[in-house]
């Protein structure tokens, strides 16, 4: 049966650090709503009420864009393996770029990735099991290299030229403010 909580029980922090993928659900008050895979080493539970992860360059910048207009998102993690369980984290996000303090305060707790674009911040307000029971069980195999070897074969300024290109707007027009101070 599923739970509402008011926090990550260290539990569900122990789930969420075995996984190894999640979904970023955002939206801005009109618009697409936007629901992207994350994956690789990019996700810290930092208490039972805050969480950050790292997000890596992509083809596109919807996060960001959602969250500069309205700042809710809602994360989920879905047991593969093992025991079925969804587990979804509600609440409100900040956007830190590498231009801002938080962004440092953060970036040490993931290995050091060139196609580092933002660090996200959640501050948890409510946290939803559910069974999970039609969630196909997956082997996982690997984390794919993909992304980090385009990232450094690119190189920082292939990198600021991408994001200038592909990331300053997102699909529905909104700024990303990606380089704004």
């Amino acid at each position: 049966m599923g739970k509402k909580l008011d926090f990550i029980t260290p539990e569900l922090q122990t789930f969420i650090e075995s996984q190894k993928m999640f979904f970023v659900g955002t939206a801005a008050d009109e618009g697409r709503v936007n629901i992207s895979p994350k994956g690789m080493d990019s996700f810290r539970v930092i208490d039972q009420n805050k969480i950050v992860w790292l997000n890596l360059t992509g083809s596109g910048n919807e996060t960001a864009a959602h969250l500069l207009i309205n700042n809710r998102m809602t994360i989920m993690f879905c047991a593969f393996e093992g025991k079925p369980l969804i587990l979804r984290l509600y609440g409100t996000a900040n956007i830190y770029h590498q231009r801002d303090e938080q962004f440092h305060q953060y970036a040490d707790l993931f290995p050091e990735n060139i196609g580092t674009r933002q660090i996200i911040e959640m501050d948890v307000d409510l946290v939803q099991t559910s069974c999970g029971f039609g969630v196909p069980l997956m082997d996982y195999k690997e984390d794919r290299t993909i992304l980090n070897d385009w990232a450094k074969k690119q190189g920082e300024d292939k990198i600021k030229d991408y994001w200038k290109e592909k990331n300053s707007k997102s699909i529905d027009g909104f700024e990303t403010k990606i380089f704004e101070d």
